[in-house]
Formats: C-alpha cells, sequence, structure tokens
C-alpha cells in the first residue's frame, strides 16, 4: 500500500508537496478544477523542478476542458521535467464543469476521448476529432527537447459509477476512485475493471494495474474520540464533499443517495441548497469544496458521514485498514486534507502511518 497526496493546486505553495516528498508519500495529484484552484499543470511543472523522488501527476485532468491534443502535451511538458515521474490521472469533470452549470461529458464521448489519448501519451499519431473534423494528430517535434513522450507515462481513468469503471479497464492502464475505505467495495470495483477490458478482449493483470482512491487520514491521538473537534476540523471538508456529490448526481441525473449517512442529512440538505436561486445554484453547491466546511454546512458533519468516508483512527488501526486494502487489489489511498489544516495532516500520517506500512 502506498500512501499520495491529492493537491488542491495551488501555485505558491509548493513546499507543501516538497513536505510530503521527504516523509515517504508516494504520489502527487494535482486537482484540474478552473474555477476552484490554481492550474493544474503550472503547478504540477513547479513541484516537478522542486522534487526528486514523488510521481507527478493531475489527479484528474478534466477531459471536458481540454481537448487530447492538449492534454497529452500539457503531460509530455511536466515529463520533460520530472522524467519518468509523470503519470495522467484523467476524467470526464464531475466537479471542474458542474461548477459552470453544466454535465459532465458522457460515458460515449469519454470513451472516443480516451481512444484519441492513449496513443498520444505514447507519442504516438491518433485520429482526433476537433470541430466535427477527423484528421491524424501527432507531435511533430517530439524529439527536439519541448517534450518527452520517450519516459512512459501512465494513464489512470477515473471512474466513480459503473461504466467509467468499466472505460479504465478498457483504456487505462490504472483507475483512479472515490469510494468508501472498505474492502467490500473493491472487490466489487475489480469485477467491473475487468469486465469492461474483457469488451475489447483485453485481460488485466492485477500486479501492474494500478488502482487508487480518494479519501483522507485522520489520526487519532491516544485517547481522542472519532467524533472530537479535532477530527470534524480534519476530515469535515472531505466528508461535507460527498455531499456535494450525491446533489449533483441528484440535480443532474435524479440518482437518489445510497449512503446512509448521506441519506440521514439529505432533506436538510437540500432544503438549504434549494434557497439559492437556481441560476446560480451550481456556484454555491462546492463552495469551499475539500478545503474548508461553511459556516452553514457545520451540522451535516455527523461520526456517520466521517466514517464512512474517511479513514479515522488509532496508527495500529489505520495500517490495519490499509492492508486489508491492499489483500483486495487497492494499491494507493490519497489524501486530501482541508487546506487550513493540510501540514497537520500531512504530518501525522507521514510520522505514525507510513512507516508502519510493509
Amino acid at each position: 500500500m502506498e500512501l499520495g497526496i491529492c493537491v488542491a493546486s495551488r501555485i505558491d505553495d509548493i513546499d507543501y508537496v516538497v513536505r510530503a516528498e521527504q516523509l515517504g508519500f508516494s504520489h502527487a495529484w494535482f486537482a484540474d478544477v478552473q474555477m476552484l484552484w490554481s492550474d493544474a499543470y503550472a503547478t504540477a511543472a513547479l513541484a516537478a523542478t522542486r522534487t526528486s523522488t514523488i510521481r507527478i501527476g493531475t489527479g484528474v485532468s478534466v477531459a471536458a476542458t481540454r481537448p487530447s491534443v492538449v492534454t497529452a502535451a500539457s503531460m509530455a511538458t511536466v515529463n520533460q521535467l520530472a522524467p519518468g515521474r509523470t503519470f495522467c490521472g484523467i476524467g470526464t469533470g464531475n466537479t471542474a464543469v458542474r461548477i459552470m452549470g453544466l454535465k459532465p461529458m458522457t460515458i460515449a464521448e469519454f470513451d472516443r476521448y480516451l481512444d484519441e489519448l492513449k496513443p498520444l501519451l505514447h507519442g504516438e499519431e491518433a485520429l482526433v476529432t476537433w470541430r466535427g473534423v477527423t484528421s491524424p494528430v501527432r507531435h511533430i517535434m517530439a524529439d527536439e527537447g519541448f517534450v518527452n513522450f520517450a519516459d512512459p507515462m501512465p494513464l489512470y481513468v477515473s471512474g466513480f459509477g459503473p461504466r467509467s469503471i468499466g472505460l479504465a479497464g478498457k483504456h487505462g492502464d490504472g483507475i483512479v476512485l472515490s469510494i468508501p475505505p472498505q474492502a467490500d467495495v473493491m472487490k466489487r470495483v475489480w469485477n467491473r475493471i475487468e469486465a469492461g477490458a474483457a469488451e475489447v478482449g483485453r485481460t488485466i493483470d492485477r500486479e501492474s494495474f494500478y488502482t487508487s482512491t480518494l479519501s483522507t487520514i485522520v489520526v487519532l491521538e491516544p485517547g481522542e474520540h472519532a467524533d472530537s473537534d479535532r477530527v470534524r476540523e480534519h476530515c469535515g471538508a472531505f466528508a461535507v464533499a460527498s455531499l456535494h456529490y450525491a446533489y449533483d448526481q441528484w440535480r443532474n441525473y435524479g440518482r437518489e443517495p445510497s449512503n446512509p449517512a448521506v441519506v440521514e442529512v439529505w432533506d436538510d440538505y437540500t432544503a438549504l441548497l434549494d434557497r439559492v436561486p437556481e441560476a446560480v445554484r451550481h456556484q454555491r453547491v462546492h463552495q469551499g469544496h475539500n478545503c474548508w466546511v461553511l459556516p452553514d454546512e457545520e451540522r451535516f458533519i455527523t461520526p456517520e458521514l466521517m466514517q464512512s468516508t474517511c479513514l479515522i483512527g488509532e496508527p495500529d488501526q489505520l495500517v490495519e485498514r490499509l492492508n486489508t486494502l491492499d489483500a483486495v487489489g487497492l494499491n494507493q489511498v490519497m489524501i486530501l486534507p482541508p487546506h487550513d489544516v493540510r501540514y497537520e495532516v500531512l504530518e501525522a500520517v507521514g510520522r505514525h502511518v507510513i512507516p508502519r506500512l510493509v
């Protein structure tokens, strides 16, 4: 089991990634949400120049806002700075597109996009469709030092639902998830990955297909309860972000939440958002997203919501849970702590959990 960090990209805080490398975190995933944070690629490039071992990539880049050729060239530019350490996480844009009041890419559109992106990341020619015209495209100055396609850049496909998880099996070198940190959920994910691969006659090697999930970790202090004020401060933003996602799924597609912890607060939460005018509600849903909790959302941080979305425990308990997840085929948990306490969480996990992992 490896532990990585998901970075709410901030251009003037590269020290955070530097410290993560020093503490033994394996990956830095730069979130690509254009109307929330700094540009993911600019931030990743700076981090690449300040680090030497931690792997650098997007967590995840948004297919809906970046044509495949742009994504490939951007990744290869970072790869020129961090050769052999660069990876490409790619998704449809659950947050990045919805904060503009739009829906993410359809599965069919994402499937076509991945068909284009995969060869481009290898420096190969791809048939690219843009503005209704399909043409063969390749980087025509790839050997002149502007970009680096020679060192492999693994393609990690973001999958939240069954069909997008299937696309990871069809196209990806790995998958980026955001699932409850539970072993039985990971077993179902593997079934969907392998089903997607089987559709194109591909066989997945579980040893080499890389799996990661987004969560956060709170290391309990001796005698501390799992619903203390400090725990709420250290994981509340991530827990509330699960409500943001559930609301978008319900608002856009009519999907009722299935997590009992979400259901428990659902009526109150939707009533809160209903008070925001429809025309600008998309701007309100993700306010503070994964960085801090708005005052009127504090009441939704229940012990059940925290436990169902985050890993909370004493060091030995956390290591036991992580090893259980590793045993069912999860390779990495990337943590996304709240902005104001991110260094505290980083230090606690780096000092008390990473050294105990085998």
